[in-house]
């Protein structure tokens, strides 16, 4: 059996080396695609591991650019050849490492399948251990690297008696899989275990395609019979019953396909959705597409009465809603994972804004806002942003505390505020409320100044464009009458306001949060 000329792709841009991948039939055409790299330090760890023959590298790159890279592999591996990609003005830059010992460079705007095979062949033939082995291959594609393009988009030029050959059996399905020791491959323990219970299966490992946001899990292509696949689900979750531990998911399985040519769409709409669901169920659900539990739809987070509670230093309670409201979404799991951590994000941003208009000392949560809006970014599972939301609440609560004087509520100050909650929607007035708790007008307005940090117009005005803005995002009340539900007679008035407040019209606020 004739050697393969193995060949190393080193690029920072993923879809570079995506291009690269499927632009030949690696294998017919006698080379071998053996692993890949987003710089230099990356390349290096690599070749240790592989042994290359061949390096197709980027010039530049981040942690360690090209030429380096260049300079390192002559100095302790002479014998790899090195082709290089640049660009146009790059040149000189490329020029600079042919003093290293580059073979072959190729310009990136003129990659193509005849230029990169011609420059590979090129280069092969002056590697002594293959022996000119790698001269017109014209061997059938491999099914490994037909599977591969299928999921990548790429059209792979195949043989429908090969398929047949490699795939007999009418059912397919994606099985992701990450190993107790984080390790990856056909010995994978749980595979070898599913393949004695069901003798039948195959199962094709995609070498080349990384699952997004799970590096460490290894995708499988398996093909099974009618029998084998009501079964399949049911004996994963036999042989290893919750899917998850701590962070690892031990097993993800797609729901059934018959066809490869649909494992594509499969892999979008079932596999990816299956790892978006995973963020928000329990960790001892079995992900499989096939079998989850029923969702349901959470109920929306009104944000104005958890501002008041925060407002009024009640925040044990505030904070206990909205861990309820996480919590929810154990069985709302198909809510979109961004707009819920960007929600989040929004409840920090909110509370140090208004605790720090209360005259608190929000300095050491103003300077921590950003490593909390990363924490919420990163969080993988709801357990971790549960976490996050906890260590907020006891800084917030620690800030209080420290300067509990700051924005003690005056008992007559807290009747004013209590009042206008519950009669913003009727047309109050600073006069009006004033005769209510038989005070002068003027001295009102500066009793509400000095211990409020905002006027009685102000707040009145603040009140009712959250709770208009509440309206607009959960209700389908019309607009035309959304303003004077909120206490505003005029309706052009209560737009200006709204817009003043806002940044936006109503109208556009309805439309952005609803699309």
């Amino acid at each position: 059996m004739r050697e393969l000329c193995k060949v190393l792709v080193v690029d920072d841009e993923l879809l570079v080396r995506q291009g690269i991948k499927h632009v030949l039939n690696w294998e017919q055409d006698g080379f071998q695609i053996v692993g890949e790299a987003g710089n230099g330090k990356e390349a290096m760890t690599l070749i240790r591991e592989l042994k290359p023959h061949i390096v197709l590298t980027d010039i530049v790159m981040p942690v360690m650019d090209g030429e380096e890279l260049t300079r390192l592999i002559k100095q302790q591996w002479p014998e790899i050849e090195i082709i290089v990609l640049s660009s146009f003005s790059e040149f000189d830059y490329v020029r600079s490492t042919f003093q290293s010992g580059v073979s072959d460079y190729i310009l990136k705007p003129h990659l193509d399948t005849e230029k990169l095979l011609q420059v590979l062949r090129k280069t092969a033939e002056r590697i002594p251990s293959l022996s000119g082995a790698v001269i017109n291959g014209n061997y059938p594609v491999p099914v490994h690297q037909a599977v591969e393009k299928l999921l990548s988009r790429y059209d792979a030029d195949v043989d429908s008696a090969w398929v047949q050959e490699w795939f007999p059996k009418p059912y397919f399905y994606l099985l992701g899989m990450e190993s107790p020791d984080g390790g990856s491959g056909e010995e994978h323990p749980l595979l070898d275990s599913l393949k004695a219970l069901l003798p039948g299966m195959k199962a094709v490992r995609l070498e080349g395609h990384a699952v997004s946001g799970r590096p460490g899990m290894t995708l499988f292509l398996l093909n099974i019979s009618r029998e084998d696949r009501d079964q399949l689900p049911e004996k994963l979750t036999l042989l290893c019953p919750a899917s998850q531990s701590q962070d690892r998911i031990a097993w993800m399985l797609s729901s059934s396909f018959d066809s490869p040519g649909r494992m594509r769409g499969i892999y979008e709409k079932s596999f990816l959705k299956l790892l978006q669901y995973r963020f928000f169920l329990p960790k001892d659900i079995s992900l499989a597409f096939d079998i989850l539990p029923s969702s349901s739809s959470a109920p929306s987070f009104l944000l104005q009465p958890f501002m008041e509670q925060v407002r009024r230093l009640e925040l044990e309670e505030a904070f206990h809603e909205l861990e309820a409201h996480m919590d929810q979404h154990q069985h709302a799991y198909t809510a979109d994972v961004f707009e819920f951590k960007s929600f989040i994000g929004n409840i920090v941003f909110n509370v140090i804004h208004l605790l720090g208009s209360m005259n608190y000392d929000m300095k050491p949560l103003d300077e921590a806002k950003y490593s909390y809006f990363k924490a919420i970014d990163e969080a993988r599972h709801l357990s971790e942003l549960r976490l996050v939301v906890r260590q907020f609440q006891a800084q917030v609560t620690e800030q209080v505390q420290a300067n509990p004087s700051a924005a003690s509520p005056n008992p007559s100050m807290k009747l004013l505020l209590d009042y206008i909650d519950q009669h913003y929607m009727e047309p109050i007035t600073l006069t009006g409320m004033a005769a209510h708790f038989h005070f002068n007008p003027s001295y009102l307005s500066s009793f509400f100044a000095a211990h409020h940090h905002e006027g009685f117009k102000e707040h009145l005005n603040r009140v009712r464009i959250n709770q208009a803005a509440d309206l607009l995002r959960y209700s389908e009340t019309p607009i035309s009458e959304i303003g004077s539900l909120v206490g505003y007679g005029d309706h052009s008035y209560f737009c200006k306001v709204f817009k003043k407040n806002m940044g936006l019209s109503p109208t556009g606020y309805r439309r952005q949060h609803q699309a």
